[in-house]
């Protein structure tokens, strides 16, 4: 069986200078065996890395005001811990699930918590926290919603072009991770492909197609979760640590 191939994300780590950062994709004898080898051509890669670059340097990066300083400090204590150990789990454990086509742990990382219960409701934060805990390690529940709700501190009486350009990266995490959770439901046989999932057709695609789809899939995730903490650590207060690219 043939290998997958190394592909490469990167993103702009530091304003004034384009520093591409490599990423490897799962390869060597990690990589799954039924997958088909698959390319990413680097001239079509840098020209999408550098549209995305191009967006989030328009981004406002004008440091916090006054007024909005202790609200933003707030969120950041509240909500990066989770956006940073979401970014940590998606290159090394997510990865991992990948590299070796373990379904069943591809469906744990990305698996949403149960639907929301009484007792939930009856807890000072609406069980928010305790469904989180329960969600899979790069889920809406434990990562994504956190992305969403940082990225609305900073706007204030209007949303602000930072925020538009922070949620538009989320959106584009939801549809990675939903895209992978339903791959991963087909491979095990838990779910038909029915409505042509990733354009294969009503056809059940294979474990190699599937392996294929999410290779891209997590090169497109890992240049959104990228471009997202571009967005967020410009014009952040110095008293805040930038969160880390992955």
């Amino acid at each position: 069986m043939k290998m997958l191939s190394k592909a490469l994300f990167g993103f702009l780590v530091v304003s004034f200078s384009c520093v591409v950062g490599a990423f490897q994709l799962p390869s060597g004898s990690d990589a799954p065996r039924s997958a088909t080898t698959h390319h990413v051509d680097r001239k079509d890669f840098l020209a999408t890395s550098a549209s995305v670059i191009t967006g989030a340097v328009l981004v406002n990066s004008q440091p916090a005001n006054a007024r909005g300083r202790a609200t933003l400090e707030q969120a950041y204590d509240r909500y990066t811990p989770r956006i940073v150990e979401g970014g940590q789990f998606y290159k090394s454990d997510l990865y991992a699930a990948i590299s070796k086509s373990n379904w069943k742990a591809i469906q744990a990382a990305t698996a949403e918590p149960p639907k929301k219960s009484k007792e939930d409701r009856a807890l000072q934060d609406g069980g928010f926290a305790k469904r989180a805990a329960l969600a899979g390690g790069f889920s809406n529940a434990r990562v994504l919603s956190a992305m969403d709700l940082y990225a609305g501190s900073f706007s204030d009486s209007s949303i602000s072009a930072k925020t538009k350009a922070m949620k538009a990266e989320v959106e584009t995490l939801r549809e990675v991770v939903e895209g992978m959770n339903k791959a991963a439901k087909i491979a095990l046989g838990e779910e038909s492909a029915g409505g042509g999932l990733f354009g294969i057709g009503s056809k059940k695609p294979s474990t190699s197609e599937l392996a294929k789809q999410l290779q891209e899939l997590y090169i497109k995730g890992g240049n959104a979760y990228n471009a997202y903490i571009f967005a967020a650590n410009e014009g952040l207060p110095l008293q805040l640590k930038k969160m880390p690219f992955l």
